[in-house]
């Protein structure tokens, strides 16, 4: 891998193993079981203070209650009941989401006594880098980041004219099972926090010394399928008293969960959908994304355009090309008729091929035509640019190269290699 920039943490050194990731199949406590409501204003679930009545001497880190999870008003009501006053919750809340500290320690207007009881009783996610890879192509950036129960997962950074954009994964592996997808092998693992969600965005930011200006909810995972903790991560990062990101720059992505659509038209959360449709007919998505046979295509058109009448937000529509499958004249005209009057947008994606599937790329003149034809249909469309495939740039495919080198490694008895 000459034409790659690499820098990796020895596996023996972090303590992340395939066989580990393996493992933890069970779900991650994660903050939305705490059962919050009123979140949007602030108001804090009694849960948070039952934590921090309890006894924790019994707990292991990860079932004490998260910080960086919580909204400034369910640091308040946390704090309250360790005895302390409402003005320590902005403190803390600042150094969370504004300043970006990860340790209690580093938390230097609070007192040491106050700093070591909030150690006892309470986390802070942090995650830590693995690996990174650097495109030669592009410079586009992956990350490897390891949880603290020994998963991983995978980050994406890309440079634009408008910014810097982040593709975070909303899940450890998926289980939707889209046929050209490398996410979906191995099916999901776990959710993520609302923490991890957001933690993918400020490492970045901190390994990289610079703001990022845009987040697509597109890498590993389905992001409805992990609804709460996906609505608290926008709103945590949508927080004017917090990283303040503005929601306009968010687009979230799905597969077509008809009922989690619907439902969040109603949030209130001005993100960009986007709809991961590649398919002109219900049987070419069926073939493509099992998904399919549960929402059929009609049904997913109308939650869509449920969307945009509530939001006003023009519609995204995710369109993997796929060699000789989803690309020809009749794919054109049906796109055009199920369409017909949409405000919305085309995004054609060269599909990358995965070492585990039979799909291929078509070439660049096929998808020119694809896009010609359904440009004269009046639909505004645009080919995806190719970036960072020279370091697996597609959703989930470093991570997967990454774990089958390791058990690899691992079934010969071997030390693990860096990648």
């Amino acid at each position: 891998m000459t034409d790659i920039q690499t820098e990796t943490e020895p596996l023996r050194q972090s303590g992340i193993s395939a066989a580990s990731e393996r493992a933890r199949s069970s779900d991650h406590p994660d903050c939305s079981s705490r059962n919050h409501t009123n979140m949007a204003e602030g108001v804090p679930s009694p849960s948070y203070s039952d934590c921090s009545s309890q006894n924790h001497t019994n707990m292991t880190a990860e079932e004490l209650p998260d910080l960086l999870c919580m909204t400034q008003g369910e640091l308040a009501d946390f704090l309250a009941v360790l005895g302390e006053k409402s003005f320590r919750a902005k403190q803390v809340y600042d150094w969370l989401h504004v300043k970006g500290v990860r340790s209690f320690d580093g938390m230097t207007n609070l007192s040491k006594a106050l700093r070591d009881k909030l150690g006892s009783v309470s986390r802070i996610t942090v995650l830590r880098p693995v690996q990174v890879l650097t495109s030669q192509t592009d410079g586009t950036k992956k990350y490897l980041f390891a949880l603290s129960d020994g998963n991983i997962i995978e980050s994406v950074m890309m440079r634009y004219s408008y910014g810097v954009s982040v593709c975070i994964s909303s899940q450890v592996g998926c289980r939707m099972g889209c046929r050209f997808c490398a996410s979906t092998i191995g099916g999901r693992v776990r959710n993520l926090t609302a923490a991890e969600m957001l933690s993918q965005v400020t490492e970045i930011q901190r390994i990289q010394k610079e703001r990022v200006s845009h987040v697509v909810v597109m890498g590993s995972g389905e992001p409805f399928d992990n609804y709460e903790e996906l609505v608290r991560f926008l709103r945590l990062i949508g927080d004017e008293k917090g990283e303040n990101l503005s929601l306009r720059n968010i687009t979230v992505s799905t597969c077509g969960l008809v009922p989690e659509i619907r439902r969040f038209a109603e949030e209130g959360l001005p993100v960009t959908l986007a709809l991961s449709l590649h398919a002109s007919s219900q049987k070419e998505r069926e073939i493509l994304m099992p998904v399919a046979k549960k929402y059929e295509l009609g049904e997913v058109l109308d939650a869509m355009r449920c969307y945009f009448s509530r939001t006003g937000r023009r519609i995204t529509f995710e369109y993997s090309c796929v060699q000789g499958v989803n690309t020809s004249s009749a794919d054109a005209d049906r796109l055009k008729t199920l369409l017909r009057g949409m405000n919305c947008h085309i995004n054609l994606i060269p599909v990358n091929p995965v070492e585990e599937r039979s799909f291929r790329q078509p070439d660049r003149r096929e998808v020119e035509a694809f896009k010609d034809q359904l440009e004269k249909s009046g639909i505004n469309v645009t080919i995806r640019r190719e970036m960072g495939r020279d370091i697996s740039g597609a959703c989930g495919q470093l991570r997967r190269s990454y774990l089958n080198e390791n058990a690899a490694a691992e079934g010969a008895g071997g030390q693990t290699p860096e990648i």
